[in-house]
């Protein structure tokens, strides 16, 4: 489905096509929770954000004017509703559970020894830990691209910066997580 069919189904939903809505909803859903998981960690929050953000969405829709893709939109609506959602939890939060950004919790194989279900989780919550240390903005591009494979330009139109900024931050961010995770990788261990 194209953005001009985007179009089409934002048209007919603000018409009151409740199944063009629904198809929207559908089309991207799944593409929300995955940017509120990265926020959020219980899959019962994500799903009640995700929700929220699509109801917000709809009710917000005889507002939108098509000024950006509708998923661009929609993508703020969710940003502004897990930044929402910390804020509350924020003085109930504890420490990390196990279960970061990349999956720290190893799932064993026949042939994983001991040894290598330790690595395999010491990187995982490595990768995590410098994920987390990067700036939010650095953070949001690189995982808005290596995650969502989102392009510079549409990652630009997201974060409203020219698409060179974005390439900046990109940049920026894989620096500093080559220069954190270096010394894991080369057996150093993690500071």
């Amino acid at each position: 489905m194209s953005a001009d069919a985007d179009a089409l189904l934002v048209r007919e939903a603000q018409a009151g096509n409740r199944n063009a809505f629904d198809m929207l909803v559908l089309k991207y859903q799944r593409r929300v929770e995955r940017l509120l998981s990265r926020s959020v960690r219980d899959p019962a929050d994500v799903a009640d954000l995700c929700q929220e953000t699509f109801l917000a969405a709809y009710r917000a829709l005889p507002a939108f004017r098509g000024d950006s893709a509708f998923y661009t939109w929609v993508y703020r609506i969710a940003i502004n509703a897990a930044q929402r959602h910390r804020a509350r939890q924020q003085p109930l939060e504890s420490l990390d559970d196990g279960e970061g950004t990349f999956g720290t919790q190893a799932h064993p194989t026949d042939d994983a020894t001991p040894e290598a279900l330790l690595a395999s989780r010491q990187l995982a919550r490595g990768l995590n830990e410098a994920v987390e240390s990067l700036a939010e903005d650095q953070r949001r591009a690189l995982l808005l691209r290596e995650v969502d494979g989102l392009s510079y330009d549409e990652i630009a139109d997201l974060m409203d910066c020219p698409a060179g900024t974005v390439r900046s931050r990109i940049f920026r961010a894989r620096e500093a997580l080559a220069a954190r995770l270096r010394p894991l990788l080369s057996g150093g261990g993690w500071r």
